[in-house]
């Protein structure tokens, strides 16, 4: 009975530490050294990895005290606090399918060899199934590269448009869609499905022999990622929008990030490429700079107007910067044969995409829903909008995700003349905001499962609320 419980609890611990592990490789898109490098929690790591296994190795069966007492019922609350869960992919269902077979299979050992059930090793079993299972999906993106490819190839009269950009892919990429989509048979990626893994996927399931247009984004974290999808797609027009320090961490440069971005130019179909001016690129017979006619800008909650090369547009979007997003979107539109007349019906139809900018109302209070906006452009754009409005201005942020210490100073400046009172909601960007901010009553949301509560204490009616950015829990 004694050696039957130490068995079950080494498999039971073997499938928390598992759980804990594939949880941040799926935050981290399965990137080993994202995981141990670019870890932005390190000291979940010591109490869910270091701290246990020094334990398991050296406490001998006293470790299950403190498996049972401390180690469960905290990796169990960890994750009951987290906004962003394990979500059980097919990749995920894999995982814990080989690591079942990996412990089946060092139990049948151990029995073989020791003719018991305890010389059982959690960590062996838990790397040998990460390996496995890395080594499955490799050979399974080999085979849906393999379809995608082929179906590709099939459709023969299929146009490409690729986005890319440091920010503002996803609403260029939905603002085009719905510009096209009454001239044209269209589709687009969903959400944010802006991976090669995600593209190939999306490709062998919803593209069909009537498709005439795809608008694809395309997303990097690493130097190669953007060759890699244009290599893949070879689009027939590209978008290459505002180069900003969004993941500067992992690029190390505005340089990196620009040359990276521009990888989408070296497609072998390429027709047109609309690129903004932060690229740095010229203009010439197969580039244009699409803002580079934007003039008279403006934005109130009412929506914007603008001019481009000399004709006026406007669209109840809310948020300046969508001015440029729309520059982008009109220039495509003209060059596969749109006219005016048809490009501004299709502007007056348009919303905000969801979490950018969303308006409602709830309580008396105005909730403006800018979560999905992460970026210094965009932010400060929002802000400035929202420092029209007559009454009290609130605002819940992290600050700029994965950006400098400088951008989140600099905003913070912003931010200290316009609101009343500033929620901090991740203790990420903390410290360079609170360099700035002087002015607002400052919150510290240290629980963001208690954020209905916080606000229904700190905002009252006639408020407008802002929701500027997100970040995940682990960030």
């Amino acid at each position: 009975m004694k050696e039957l419980f130490f068995g079950l609890s080494n498999a039971v611990f073997t499938y928390a530490l598992a759980f804990y592990l594939i949880t941040c490789f799926q935050w981290f898109s399965y990137r080993v050294e994202r995981v141990i490098f670019h870890f932005t929690k390190p000291v979940w790591h010591v109490f869910f990895i270091i701290l246990p296994l020094v334990l398991y190795y050296t406490t001998g069966h006293w470790f299950w005290i403190y498996f049972y007492f401390a180690y469960a019922p905290a990796l169990f609350l960890w994750h009951k606090k987290l906004d962003k869960k394990l979500v059980f992919t097919g990749r995920i269902k894999r995982f814990f399918i080989i690591l079942s077979l990996a412990l089946l299979a060092q139990y049948t050992l151990s029995y073989a060899l020791f003719k018991n059930f305890v010389n059982c090793d959690a960590t062996l079993v838990a790397i040998i199934s990460l390996a496995l299972s890395d080594m499955l999906e490799r050979l399974n993106f080999k085979n849906f590269k393999r379809a995608a490819d082929k179906k590709l190839a099939e459709l023969s009269n299929l146009k490409v448009i690729l986005i890319t950009a440091s920010y503002g892919k996803t609403s260029i990429k939905n603002f085009l869609y719905e510009l096209l989509k009454d001239e044209f048979n269209c589709h687009k990626t969903p959400r944010s499905v802006n991976t090669l893994a995600g593209l190939m996927k999306d490709v062998n399931e919803n593209l069909t022999q009537q498709t005439q247009i795809y608008i694809a984004e395309a997303g990097a974290r690493l130097k190669g990622d953007i060759k890699e999808i244009t290599d893949f797609l070879n689009p027939h027009i590209v978008i290459v929008g505002e180069i900003g320090a969004q993941h500067i961490e992992y690029f190390k440069s505005i340089e990196n990030i620009r040359a990276t971005k521009l990888e989408a130019l070296h497609s072998k179909h390429l027709e047109q490429a609309f690129v903004h001016s932060s690229t740095l690129k010229s203009a010439d017979d197969k580039t244009q700079i699409y803002n580079a006619g934007l003039k008279d800008v403006s934005a109130d909650f009412d929506g914007i107007k603008f001019s481009l090369d000399g004709e006026i547009y406007t669209s109840p979007l809310l948020g300046k910067f969508n001015a440029a997003n729309l520059a982008a979107c009109i220039k495509v539109a003209k060059f596969l044969g749109l006219s005016d007349e048809n490009i501004k019906k299709s502007l007056q139809r348009l919303q905000n995409v969801e979490h950018r900018l969303q308006k409602m109302q709830a309580g008396g209070k105005l909730i403006i829903d800018d979560s999905f906006n992460g970026n210094f452009v965009g932010m400060s754009a929002s802000y400035e909008l929202i420092g029209t409005y007559k009454g009290r201005k609130v605002l819940i942020t992290p600050g700029i995700v994965e950006s400098t210490q400088a951008e989140n100073e600099n905003l913070g400046k912003i931010i200290n003349e316009i609101f009343d009172v500033v929620m901090i909601s991740s203790p990420l960007n903390a410290q360079a905001l609170l360099k700035t901010i002087v002015k607002p009553e400052i919150i510290i949301i240290k629980d963001k499962t208690k954020m209905q509560e916080i606000l229904a204490k700190h905002t009252r009616a006639g408020d407008v609320i802002l929701f500027s950015n997100d970040a995940p829990s682990f960030m």
